[in-house]
């Protein structure tokens, strides 16, 4: 398709999977009891509320990207439910799974691979992937990403302070491997990250 087309698919997907990614981190929280987002207006499907200009940039651009962080009251949180940080902090990345897997079925829709009224299939095809690349790249374990929280419930005790201290630096770290090393021929999101979505792609949608 053109490349209008294209940019346009993937404003229209960010729009909806940031959106839906960022309301599910608020709506379980606010089920375990913190009132955080609730109160900074984050329990909406409004997008404007969601979207942050260099995170959605960044995907549009790269096929990586980020929303608005929904702050959250750990402690309030951890209050109501041990696993709660880790559960809200996962159910951002479940939720673009689970539209994608909404596209994914959709494509399997006998005959819509045929419809070429603006560009339906195009569109889902975007809309999985794109997804897929959400999910895989929130859960990458380091802060701000959802993936640190996820996998710091896992973490011993003991290993705690070695892993916070990682963390201070997490951002730091993206930024290195994903806007720096790719200069230097060294891309490491690209030969990691890639093939799962890649692999998810195909197990959803087929060949």
């Amino acid at each position: 398709m053109a490349v209008p087309a294209v940019f346009v698919c993937r404003i229209l997907t960010l729009i909806i999977a940031f959106t839906i990614h960022e309301f599910a981190h608020g709506f379980l929280a606010d089920r375990f009891g913190d009132p955080t987002p609730r109160l900074q207006g984050r329990l909406t499907l409004n997008p404007l509320k969601h979207l942050d200009i260099f995170g959605s940039l960044m995907l549009l651009l790269t096929g990586f990207g980020w929303a608005k962080p929904v702050q959250i009251d750990t402690e309030a949180i951890r209050r109501n439910n041990k696993a709660g940080v880790m559960l809200v902090s996962f159910i951002g990345p479940f939720s673009n799974f689970l539209l994608a897997l909404f596209g994914a079925l959709l494509l399997k829709i006998p005959g819509i691979t045929t419809i070429r009224w603006w560009g339906i299939p195009f569109f889902l095809s975007q809309f999985v992937w794109i997804n897929l690349s959400l999910l895989i790249f929130n859960l990458v374990p380091l802060a701000p990403l959802d993936g640190e929280k996820v996998v710091e419930y896992f973490i011993p005790d003991s290993m705690l302070p070695a892993w916070k201290n990682v963390q201070q630096y997490g951002m730091q770290i993206l930024l290195i491997c994903f806007l720096i090393l790719p200069y230097l021929n060294i891309d490491v999101f690209g030969k990691i990250l890639s093939p799962l979505i890649s692999g998810l792609y195909y197990w959803l949608v087929g060949g």
